[in-house]
């Protein structure tokens, strides 16, 4: 049986190099306060615009326009899913199952914020396909492509 303590210590704290950065870890959080929040509120269905635009509210800019773009274009392309916040992002669902998601790029200090798919997303395309795309900046080329990626991944 091995111990936590050395001689009488306790073990140091794990490094971020070690385990997760203090970002994932205040994400996981975040994710698991969304779940305890879903819980309480039982049968009711929660308010997830609400939740959603207070979230992208908080965002600094660039993330701020980003995400409230991508908001607007994805409801407008699929009301059919539900928005929620997802690890403290903006989400949006289908039969409860994530389809996708907005990453600011201050979420975790990154260079660019990312619009995903999860597997719900109908991108399938062969034997490989991209489910996650870099967003710098909201172009009408950019605007279109979210909107024929939404579009198919709502099947």
């Amino acid at each position: 049986m091995t111990s936590t303590k050395t001689a009488g210590k306790a073990a140091p704290k794990p490094k971020a190099e070690d385990g997760f950065s203090a970002e994932e870890r205040a994400a996981m959080k975040e994710r698991a306060a969304e779940l305890k929040a879903a819980k309480r509120r039982g049968s009711k269905k929660a308010d997830g615009e609400a939740d959603v635009l207070a979230k992208i509210k908080e965002m600094p800019e660039p993330d701020r326009k980003l995400a409230t773009r991508i908001h607007e274009i994805v409801k407008a392309t699929a009301p059919e899913l539900s928005p929620k916040t997802w690890y403290g992002m903006p989400a949006y669902a289908k039969d409860g199952k994530v389809v996708c998601f907005f990453t600011a790029a201050s979420k975790f200090k990154e260079r660019y914020a990312t619009f995903g798919f999860n597997t719900a997303a109908d991108l399938d395309e062969g034997t490989m396909w991209p489910t996650s795309f870099a967003v710098l900046e909201m172009t009408p080329a950019n605007e279109a492509r979210i909107k024929e990626l939404v579009t198919k991944a709502v099947g």
